[in-house]
């Protein structure tokens, strides 16, 4: 199985999967391509919560605003699965949850004249990948054009700050209902029928139908992180917040 996740919208991922179809038999399974354009970080918060659903598999995830220039392609083995994208920093968080506290090994790509400058995701990218597959993801340091390396851009997403009188996160990702997922973690709202966000004071709920509609609340998604959210509106409006703003909970 290869799984394909970009920002791209439509047709480019047709292209990458007609490359893939012509170099192995391997199911290619869309995780999604209207990932936030240019935003990996975002990206690699949601790939660290998808991936870990699926069985081994080969990776191809491409959000990659310096594509074309001299940033390198990776391979990353994590466990029995292998992510293969730009050296950006996307792959890494997803990398490490699916190697579950086992070590991680990243290859650099050799990479060949490519047909495009701006389309690596068909020229680079789909071709790794599916060469990844056919060689077995337990045997990748036999491909030629893999390189092991410990030079690449490492990414953490950011953790919050937790006191006794309440935290401070920041919103990671705003998904396409509107509710602004943070990275506070959900048990910081266990017992609680209310909490104060950024001075104003808010319903805690266990999902959004708890509210009445309408209503601005709080809740923990399926990430298990705070969420803001609107019952049948759209949190990230409500409370006025965009990817990277910080939030601060208070109790």
């Amino acid at each position: 199985m290869i799984t394909l996740a970009t920002d791209f919208g439509q047709p480019y991922p047709a292209a990458m999967k007609g490359v893939i179809a012509r170099r192995t038999d391997a199911t290619a399974v869309d995780i999604g391509h209207e990932f936030r354009r240019q935003a990996p970080r975002e990206a690699a918060f949601w790939l660290r919560f998808v991936l870990p659903e699926f069985p081994p598999a080969v990776h191809c995830a491409v959000v990659d605003p310096g594509v074309g220039t001299d940033r390198q392609a990776l391979v990353v083995r994590a466990g029995d699965h292998a992510l293969v994208g730009p050296d950006n920093g996307l792959l890494l968080p997803p990398a490490r949850a699916l190697a579950d506290g086992d070590g991680i090994e990243v290859f650099a790509v050799r990479v060949e004249e490519p047909a495009s400058d701006t389309f690596h995701g068909r020229d680079v990218f789909a071709p790794v990948a599916a060469d990844c597959h056919e060689v077995g993801i337990d045997r990748l340091d036999r491909l030629p054009a893999l390189v092991r390396t410990h030079e690449y851009e490492q990414l953490r997403l950011p953790e919050p700050a937790i006191r006794s009188d309440g935290a401070t996160g920041e919103v990671v990702a705003v998904d396409g209902f509107g509710n602004a997922v943070t990275n506070l973690p959900g048990d910081l709202l266990d017992g609680r029928d209310s909490v104060r966000i950024d001075g104003d004071e808010y319903p805690v709920v266990p999902s959004y139908a708890h509210a009445e509609v309408g209503t601005a609340l709080a809740t923990v998604g399926s990430h298990e992180r705070v969420e803001l959210a609107v019952n049948q509106g759209r949190g990230e409006e409500a409370f006025g917040v965009v990817t990277g703003d910080t939030v601060r909970l208070r109790w």
